[in-house]
This record gives C-alpha cells, structure tokens and sequence, in this order.
C-alpha cells in the first residue's frame, strides 16, 4: 500500500509533492515502529484495538495518493511552463509592449504609454534610475485615455543617462490633490526567456517580466519630449 514511500524509492525533494512525500515517509516510519513497540509490549489479556491504527493506515493512504496527484499536476505544469518557454523563443530579437512601469532604455531611446481615467487635473512624468533618483521631468498629458511618451535619455541638468533600465512615474492627481490609477506599459526589445520561479518571462536588457504582462509584439514609436519649465 505504501510503496510509492519505501525505502529503496527515491524522493525528489526539490519539489513540494517531493517534499511533502518525504514528510510522510518519515511520519509513518515513525508510526510503523510505535506500533511495533505497542505490539510487543501490549497486554495479551487485554491486546490492542486494531481498528485505531488501521485507521490510521486508511489516513496514511489517503495522504498518499493525494500527494501522488498533487506529484503529477506539477509535472504537467512543468511541461506546460517549457511548451510556454519554448514558444517565448519567438520573441527574441523583437520589441514587446508589457505591462509595467520599468523599462531598459537601448540605444538612447525608450518608450512608454499610459492610460488616464477621468478626472486627471495635473500631471507629471518623472524617469528614476534603479537607485530611485530623478533623471528626468517632464509635464504629462490629462486628456482620458492612452498616450505615450519617449525618452532619449536627456536629464534635467542637460547630461544624457546611459543605457540601463528606468522607472517612469506617473503622477496623475485630480481637483483635490489625490493620485488618480493609471495603467501603464513598456517597451523593450527581448534579449533573453526562460522560466524563474515557476513563471515564463522575458527579459529586456536587465528588465524581467512575466509573460503574461506582454500586450503585443510591435516596433515602438519614439515620441519626444522636453524637461518641464
């Protein structure tokens, strides 16, 4: 009943069935010799109920079998996840839109969109490197709906950043002062994909993203733009 957890079967501990089925090896290792010792010690005048520790057999079994199933949707997921990644390999070498606020700039060039509710009274974009500092200002857009903006990598005191990766913020606020949700994306050419921590992404200079974050694969327009007054 319980070969799937003996001695000569192998664990792969590196996943959570695997784990778990360790788990419940050494449990019932653990059971199988307190029962042996109840046995040898028990009362012959008065022997053990055995009904309790079949029943918990039963239990043993049923942990069994529901770690074997848990076992195989991970495999299947873990097929899934490569099929995915093997697809992901069409996007090397092209430009992707995704959903995100962080971006590699390559090339002195950068593109970025976001979307406003309305209501939007005044906005401003701002650009951070990876160390939150600003690079650039600029005025946004407060019309309803998507706009895009493009970074040639010019800095408020009129240096120009390096290629690397950015942040835009947007800062939308309305009549009293309160930031209002916006939706925003990016673009970046795919250098690299795989899968890391259980999610297919795609990587753009040294920006990641889960695939699932990707809108469209397209050349992006680069927009202009100049430091706020």
């Amino acid at each position: 009943m319980f070969d799937s957890i003996s001695d000569t079967t192998t664990i792969d501990t590196s996943t959570k069935a695997g784990q778990d089925q360790k788990k419940l090896k050494d449990d019932l290792n653990q059971f199988l010799n307190l029962l042996v010792s109840q046995l040898q010690n028990q009362d012959p005048l008065d022997p053990m109920d055995a009904s309790e520790f079949t029943n918990q057999l039963v239990q043993f079994s049923s942990v069994e079998q529901q770690i074997q199933t848990n076992a195989n949707l991970e495999k299947q997921i873990a097929a899934q996840q490569n099929t995915q990644a093997a697809t992901m390999v069409n996007y090397l070498d092209k430009v992707v839109e995704a959903k995100g606020s962080e971006f590699y700039m390559l090339n002195n060039q950068a593109v970025a969109t976001y979307t406003l509710p309305a209501g939007v009274e005044s906005n401003v974009l701002t650009v951070q490197d990876a160390s939150g500092k600003t690079m650039f200002t600029v005025k946004g857009e407060t019309d309803v709906g998507l706009h895009r903006i493009g970074w040639d990598g010019s800095k408020n005191d009129g240096t120009t950043a390096p290629d690397g990766a950015y942040t835009l913020v947007v800062s939308a606020k309305d009549a009293d002062g309160n930031l209002m949700p916006v939706e925003q994306t990016v673009f970046g050419y795919v250098t690299s994909t795989g899968v890391k921590n259980g999610n297919v992404s795609v990587t753009m200079g040294d920006v990641e993203t889960d695939m699932t974050n990707i809108v469209s694969v397209e050349q992006p327009i680069v927009a202009s733009a100049a430091p706020a007054p």
